[in-house]
């Protein structure tokens, strides 16, 4: 798959006006719907958790999980689910952060990390980074070290990497508009 990471947008679909007038949607059922795509996407993050000498996978549902338990799987090692609050079934650790319109909260089990575990944060879309955000606040409060974060696609003009500076980060798809 050689020359993939260039046109690799040929496997997303844009669907227009969805879900809202104006968006642009970034679909990425058509990268997972090719199996040498989707399986090339997960190799190049395993690389890079390689190279991050990560101990452990996180991800926010539900796409998060799409992208980090491959790559957890091939690894052979841990996932750990980030998720809404009430979804969680065992002691958690939460995090509530603003919207535009309300507020969300993020839960994580509290046993989840170990503290100094190397951690790779993945899931499929960084827009504003404020679910990225909120699974850094929760990774750190039980003492692990975010080391990267992956992404399969990256919306340049939402600035979403303003708020993860000082993380190295990953996206191996960019749209700059």
């Amino acid at each position: 798959m050689s020359g993939v990471k260039n046109g690799f947008k040929k496997y997303v679909s844009e669907v227009q006006d969805w879900p809202k007038k104006g968006v642009s949607f970034k679909d990425i059922t058509t990268i997972m719907d090719d199996g040498k795509a989707y399986g090339y996407a997960t190799d190049q993050i395993v690389e890079y958790a390689k190279e991050k000498q990560v101990d452990i996978i996180v991800g926010p549902e539900a796409r998060g999980f799409i992208i980090g338990c491959p790559v957890a799987y091939s690894m052979g090692i841990g996932f750990a689910p980030v998720r809404k609050e009430g979804k969680l079934p065992r002691e958690v650790i939460k995090y509530e952060y603003d919207l535009e319109y309300g507020s969300n909260i993020l839960t994580m089990h509290r046993d989840a990390i170990s503290p100094g575990q190397r951690v790779l944060i993945t899931d499929d879309l960084l827009a504003t980074g404020g679910t990225i955000e909120g699974a850094i606040h929760l990774v750190e409060k039980l003492g692990g070290i975010v080391v990267g974060i992956a992404f399969l696609i990256e919306l340049e003009y939402l600035e979403g990497k303003k708020r993860l500076e000082g993380y190295d980060t990953l996206s191996l798809i960019t749209y700059a508009q």
